[in-house]
């Protein structure tokens, strides 16, 4: 899949109590749990993004719990992909999950600035900086998990196997 977007950027270390605080964690409403997304490291987060964009974050992004509410809170905000440097292990497998497309790329989280277009493919891994022309490349998913991205996440996934089966 292709996702194309505005870049926002931020550091390292970010957890899932900063990407979706806990006293909104009584609701598992994807509307209402993107409204809030990151606000608490970024107030203006949610009025600056736009359907598709991108977030891009340094080291260890998604540490802390393992609530689902986190990549579901991203994905409804608005963004269409997260790349990092790295990703806490339950959150890669959350984000997939809930079919939130995740690349690990140490030189993309380099070479790209908050404000940047990009571009990213995720069948071959690549990611066009567009607003300077550098490309750079990540590991692409296996084909079984660009199904369950393709899908919308596992569940849907998973359903559309049994319908497939049933038919």
């Amino acid at each position: 899949m292709i996702y194309q977007g505005k870049v926002h950027k931020y550091g390292r270390d970010i957890d899932t109590d900063v990407i979706i605080p806990a006293r909104y964690l009584n609701t598992s409403d994807p509307k209402e749990l993107g409204k809030h997304a990151l606000e608490d490291l970024d107030s203006g987060f949610i009025s600056k993004v736009l359907q598709g964009d991108i977030l891009i974050a340094d080291e260890n992004f998604g540490c802390g719990s393992s609530r689902e509410h986190a990549p579901i809170a991203i994905k409804a905000a608005g963004i269409s992909c997260v790349i990092a440097k790295s990703f806490a292990r339950i959150f890669y497998r959350n984000s997939i999950n809930m079919g939130l497309p995740i690349l690990e790329c140490l030189e993309a989280v380099d070479g790209i600035s908050a404000g940047d277009e990009v571009k990213v493919d995720t069948n071959t891994g690549e990611i066009t900086n567009l607003s300077t022309g550098e490309v750079f490349k990540a590991a692409s998913f296996p084909d079984f998990i660009q199904g369950i991205m393709e899908k919308g996440g596992l569940i849907s996934y998973l359903k559309s196997k049994v319908e497939a089966e049933g038919n």
